[in-house]
């Protein structure tokens, strides 16, 4: 399989597929008065569209809040409510049509497009989403549990199991090193000091102080921009008692700036998944400045048509001492904000907040740097 992953199939006759969509919809070729495909080649694109849709929309949303929840990948606060609004969005595109509508094909038979969808939302109702959460989504639970009590499919789900309360992030305990016992140091024997050769008396070459970042000579700051980070990272960013409560509470605006950066040819981008690798390697060439530095940067728009926009908050008032450790810093334009501008001020809440909307194109995905 040249995935060399699972889920994967393989007929008698060595036919091979991998990806659980076109494995599933393979299967239900092969049964067309099954009704799982429709009986017409618009309901098979119906059910394509909603298949697609669940996939993309709700399961890979689910798969990322799942990694970051059990710590698969460093936790971030903002991320998961991210995450958590991605899926809500996704779930109230189902509700609506299931509201009106018994299964997702007017032919009232389930169809994969409906097995799909009671899959996805079985897990995600036994995990991420508690009795709150589920009775936004009155359609899909109906749904779920009519696909799950048919007699061919009962043993396939099993008896559904709803969670009491959402899953949620706990921070692994830190566990003390166990002291290790230190072993006596063997005896060495002195050995003899060789007389001073006297031709040998030219002076060691002192080696080269290292250049000190003039930005360490600033006058101290009462901001701590690592306590910062660490309130950014586990609190939820709006709201009372949210991260930019605690920053404008906190925040010294003689000794830090806050800068909007965009980048200047997004007429180059692409796909959005490829942007954001972009903003990760652009990250990565900053981490010379990570003491100085905090940044939340994200893609805009959809593939083919996005911005790179987002706000850094850095030590001192210029940026170019903190953001020219990165090779193509001059790949991006930078504008001081200024908080007392109410245009400004939601902007850069947007861009932390990462709910950010510029031109009708709206955040897709977006990095931090912290």
């Amino acid at each position: 399989f040249a995935s060399g992953k699972i889920p994967a199939f393989e007929s008698k006759d060595g036919f091979t597929l991998f990806e659980g969509s076109a494995i599933a919809r393979y299967i239900a070729s092969l049964s067309p008065n099954s009704g799982l495909l429709g009986t017409s080649p618009t309901d098979a694109a119906l059910v394509d569209q909603w298949v697609s849709y669940i996939d993309s929309e709700v399961l890979s949303k689910g798969f990322s809040l799942y990694g970051l929840l059990h710590g698969q990948f460093p936790y971030n606060k903002p991320y998961e409510t991210f995450l958590r609004e991605k899926i809500h969005d996704g779930l109230t595109v189902l509700n609506t049509h299931l509201t009106h509508n018994t299964f997702f094909l007017r032919t009232n038979r389930i169809s994969l497009a409906d097995i799909t969808a009671a899959a996805v939302s079985n897990v995600l109702f036994e995990t991420f989403l508690g009795p709150d959460d589920r009775a936004k989504y009155p359609g899909i639970q109906r749904l779920l549990e009519t696909v799950a009590n048919q007699p061919k499919l009962k043993d396939v789900f099993g008896t559904i199991k709803y969670a009491d309360a959402p899953l949620q992030y706990v921070p692994p305990k830190k566990e003390k090193p166990a002291a290790a016992a230190t072993p006596a140091a063997p005896k060495v024997p002195k050995e003899k000091k060789p007389e001073k050769d006297d031709d040998d008396d030219e002076p060691l070459v002192p080696a080269e102080p290292k250049a000190k970042n003039p930005l360490d000579d600033l006058p101290k700051s009462a901001f701590n921009l690592e306590d910062w980070k660490r309130a950014y990272s586990n609190m939820d960013t709006r709201g009372p008692g949210g991260s930019l409560e605690w920053f404008y509470e906190k925040f010294d605006p003689e000794g830090f700036s806050i800068w909007r950066v965009d980048f200047k040819y997004n007429e180059e981008l692409t796909q959005t998944f490829m942007s954001s690798n972009q903003i990760g390697g652009f990250f990565n060439r900053l981490e010379a400045s990570k003491k100085y530095l905090f940044g939340s940067v994200g893609v805009l728009g959809e593939a083919n048509n996005s911005r790179i926009a987002g706000a850094f908050i850095l030590r001192g008032k210029d940026y170019k001492p903190v953001l020219d450790a990165a090779p193509d810093w001059e790949s991006y334009e930078y504008k001081q904000i200024d908080l007392s501008n109410p245009e400004d001020k939601a902007f850069f809440e947007a861009a932390l907040a990462w709910d950010l909307e510029i031109d009708g194109k709206k955040w897709a995905d977006g990095k931090n740097f912290k």
